[in-house]
């Protein structure tokens, strides 16, 4: 069966790559565009339920656009679904992205400047001029040097990344630093380090490092999955987690995790995975 979430048509098109499996829809190639709002729901339908989160600077394949709403993929992952339009623009390379946990873009290189846009982690911008502080975005915004990293040098460690988000409360569906899931953790700490990371939770479940026994001895960035759920090894004892009970980002022990969850939900880690 086709998933809804990795297959690139709706109703009346789809991507021409894929025209062979959806016989009686409009193929298109699709315009590339980037999100020019700080965040953007990507949705299972117009008006419909957030199945994950778009931010500054993403690259968004329009296939269609009906009713103030855009149809297309994510290019960081392949998730098919629907954008408010009015959160689209011309597509632009990006060189940096926001590697701290949010910054502002200001008006002029200036702390005092207005603050034009804030911006999660992971944003992306394109810079063409600097100052002693600031660099200057392509859309004439200015950002604080010590805020932004060139694409070209990853993080090394995706657990580092997912530490700098600690606190950050959960919010099913969320990959920013204004709210974030499980699996939204784990996408934008894999993404920054340079490792490919689908959206959702059984897709990294599938795709993310390689199976390992259940009761080796726990390493730092390993993953923990339970059915819906994942978390981070920080150490052999930690785990990092973006989850409800806490509703935050939160450390807990992974002994003691593993038999809360398995008191309130019924569920025990159904797999191990190492990066």
């Amino acid at each position: 069966m086709t998933d809804r979430r990795l297959f690139p048509a709706n109703a009346r098109v789809v991507l021409r790559t894929a025209a062979a499996e959806a016989p009686g829809r409009t193929p298109v190639d699709g315009a590339l565009q980037n999100i020019t709002a700080p965040l953007a729901d990507l949705l299972s339908g117009p008006d419909g339920a957030r199945d994950r989160q778009l931010v500054f600077g993403d690259d968004f394949l329009t296939l269609e656009v009906r009713d103030g709403w855009a149809f297309g993929v994510s290019a960081k992952d392949g998730y098919v679904g629907y954008v408010d339009a009015r959160r689209l623009g011309p597509p632009f390379d990006a060189t940096h992205f926001v590697a701290v946990p949010a910054t502002h873009a200001y008006a002029a290189p200036d702390v005092k400047a207005p603050d034009l846009r804030a911006m999660s982690f992971g944003s992306r911008v394109r810079i063409v001029a600097e100052t002693h502080k600031h660099f200057e975005t392509s859309d004439g915004t200015h950002i604080p040097k010590p805020h932004l990293r060139p694409l070209a040098q990853p993080f090394r460690d995706p657990v580092t990344v997912a530490q700098m988000l600690f606190g950050v409360p959960y919010l099913w569906g969320g990959n920013s630093v204004w709210g974030t899931d499980c699996s939204g953790l784990m996408q934008i700490a894999c993404l920054a380090a340079g490792i490919d990371c689908p959206g959702d939770s059984d897709m990294q479940a599938t795709d993310l490092g390689d199976e390992i026994a259940m009761d080796a001895p726990y390493q730092r960035g390993d993953l923990v999955f339970w059915k819906g759920h994942v978390g981070f090894a920080v150490d052999g004892e930690t785990l990092l987690h973006a989850n409800a009970h806490h509703m935050a980002v939160a450390y807990e022990p992974i002994m003691a995790a593993i038999a809360r969850i398995d008191a309130q939900e019924g569920m025990r880690p159904a797999l191990r995975r190492r990066l």
